[in-house]
Formats: C-alpha cells, sequence, structure tokens
C-alpha cells in the first residue's frame, strides 16, 4: 500500500508532470540524474569501463553498483512518505539520483567521480527550480510595507508566509499556499508572504531563521491586531524548528480557517452595511407626505380666488 499510493499519485499528475520536464531545469535535471545509466549502457563507451562482474561484461551494471542503486530508492521512498506535492516527490528523485551518480562515478574512476561532482556543483549555483506561477490572492511585502500592512486594520487577520527562494521546501510549498488565499482569503482574512532571504531585516524582526540548519523556511505565521498570535513550525529553546508537515489538512485544523474565514465573511457583511448607509446618507430619500400637502395648499388658493 505504501508503494501503491505514490504511484496512483504520480499517474494522476502525469500531465502535469510532463509539462515540469519540458521545462530546462528539469530536462538538465533528468539527464544528470541517468548520466551513470547511459554511460553504462552507450555501446562504444560501456566497453571500455571497468567492471566486477564474474561474466567480465562491462556494459551491466555489477552487484556493488545494484546494492547502491537499491540502498538510495529505499532512502528516497522513506523521503516521499513526507512529500506533499508532486514536485516534492520529482525533487526528491532528482537529489537521490544525482547523489548515486556521484558514489557510483566516483566508485568506478575518480576522475569521472569530480568531473560529474564539479558538473553538479555548477548547476547548482547556475540553475534555479522554476517558480510557481499560477493563480493566488497572496499580497507581497518588502521590509518597508509588512509592518503598515499588518497595523492597518486591526479587523484584519493576516497569514503571513516567510519564505526564500532558494529553499526547495519554499518553492514546493508555493503551490498549497496559492491554493488556500484562493479559498479563504477575503475581506477580514488576507494572505501575505515575504522574502527574507532578500529582506534581512524582517528575518531578524521577526525571528525567522534564514539558515538551513534551522529549518524554519518556510515559516507561517498568524496575526490579529498586529501582533504574532501563532506560527508554525514552532520553535525550541535552541532556536530550531519544530518538525511539522505542511500539508494543506494541518494548516486548516491548527490556524482554525474554516472558523476564521466565517468570523470574516461577518465583517464583510458589516462593511457592506456601513457602505449602504453612507450611501442612504448621501441621497436623502423625498418623504411621501409632501404631494398631499401641496396639493391642500392648492385648493385653499382657488377657494381665495373665488
Amino acid at each position: 500500500m505504501a508503494l501503491l499510493t505514490p504511484l496512483l499519485a504520480f499517474l494522476y499528475h502525469l500531465p502535469q508532470v510532463y509539462k515540469w520536464l519540458l521545462k530546462p531545469y528539469y530536462v538538465a535535471s533528468l539527464f544528470m540524474s541517468i548520466a551513470f545509466l547511459m554511460i553504462r549502457k552507450t555501446p562504444g563507451i560501456c566497453e571500455h569501463l571497468s567492471t566486477q562482474r564474474e561474466d567480465g561484461n562491462p556494459c551491466d551494471f555489477d552487484w556493488r553498483e545494484v546494492e547502491i542503486l537499491m540502498f538510495l530508492s529505499a532512502i528516497v521512498m522513506m523521503k516521499n512518505r513526507r512529500a506533499i506535492t508532486v514536485e516534492q516527490h520529482v525533487g526528491n528523485i532528482i537529489l537521490f539520483s544525482k547523489v548515486a551518480n556521484v558514489i557510483l562515478f566516483f566508485r568506478l574512476d575518480i576522475r569521472m567521480g569530480l568531473l560529474y561532482l564539479t558538473l553538479c556543483i555548477v548547476f547548482l549555483m547556475t540553475c534555479k527550480p522554476p517558480l510557481y506561477m499560477g493563480p493566488e490572492y497572496i499580497k507581497y511585502f518588502n521590509d518597508k510595507t509588512i509592518d503598515d500592512e499588518l497595523e492597518r486594520d486591526n479587523r484584519v487577520t493576516w497569514i503571513v508566509e516567510f519564505f526564500a527562494n532558494w529553499s526547495p521546501e519554499c518553492q514546493s510549498f508555493a503551490a498549497v499556499y496559492a491554493d488556500l488565499s484562493l479559498k479563504y482569503n477575503c475581506a477580514g482574512l488576507k494572505f501575505g508572504k515575504v522574502d527574507v532571504g532578500r529582506y534581512g531585516d524582517v528575518s531578524k524582526k521577526y525571528k525567522v531563521s534564514t539558515s538551513p540548519l534551522s529549518k524554519q523556511l518556510p515559516s507561517l505565521v498568524l496575526f490579529q491586531g498586529g501582533k504574532e498570535v501563532m506560527r508554525r513550525p514552532q520553535v525550541d529553546k535552541k532556536f530550531r524548528a519544530v518538525s511539522w508537515s505542511f500539508t494543506e489538512e494541518n494548516i486548516i485544523r491548527e490556524f482554525n480557517l474554516n472558523e476564521l474565514y466565517q468570523k470574516s465573511k461577518k465583517l464583510n457583511k458589516t462593511k457592506g452595511d456601513r457602505s449602504d448607509k453612507v450611501n442612504e446618507s448621501q441621497f436623502p430619500t423625498v418623504p411621501e407626505e409632501e404631494e398631499p400637502e401641496l396639493d391642500n395648499h392648492k385648493e385653499t388658493e382657488t377657494k381665495k380666488d373665488k
């Protein structure tokens, strides 16, 4: 069952996976992930490789290579059990495939291992995974606008994501957060984002560490009346994030989004009622009794004439 669920999820999202694979980042990652496989199986190249097989066939995996691949496949399965989105599943496969390639190339030839490791470092520094560009109701803050916006209206509740573009966890969470904003955004409940990787003063003020070791990215903070009410993940005394899964179900439950949404809709109605009253005061209605008074006045004038 543990294998069947990820497989069904992958098949369900297969058309979307094709779109990702057509992007340059994923095309290059795919070729780097299967680099050892291509070299080991390509005729004309594999004949010149060393092997530990008993039959001496250099164009097939030996027992140690199979063992390495099986071990890293088990690690990928364990990591994907905590994955939320398809991007995370694909990202885990690509990451550990590159790790396997590094080990296999170093075992085969140290020169090939150094060359492949150099390519991985250059790729990591120059290429970044594509950012989420789908629909969302999210306001992006900078170091000058976040405080003013949070304190502008005490009746408005804000959920703010502190993220960094270089963080794979933030990139995979972007689609989940955008979907929540589409479902729950309204006049009294709004969603925001601020890039703490770019604005260091914001990360210091709101105590969100950008270190990869702290595991505080992404961080979701709930603000009411301009003050922090709760955040996920929580931070312990050593300023390390407590492990927490950023699934849509967990966020809805922990932040009481359904209850907050119902309260925010009431705030929306009160704003609408006030605007109607303002419009009525600007354009007063004419009393109905004015017309008969005009008629009586006309009758008195006719009697006097007579």
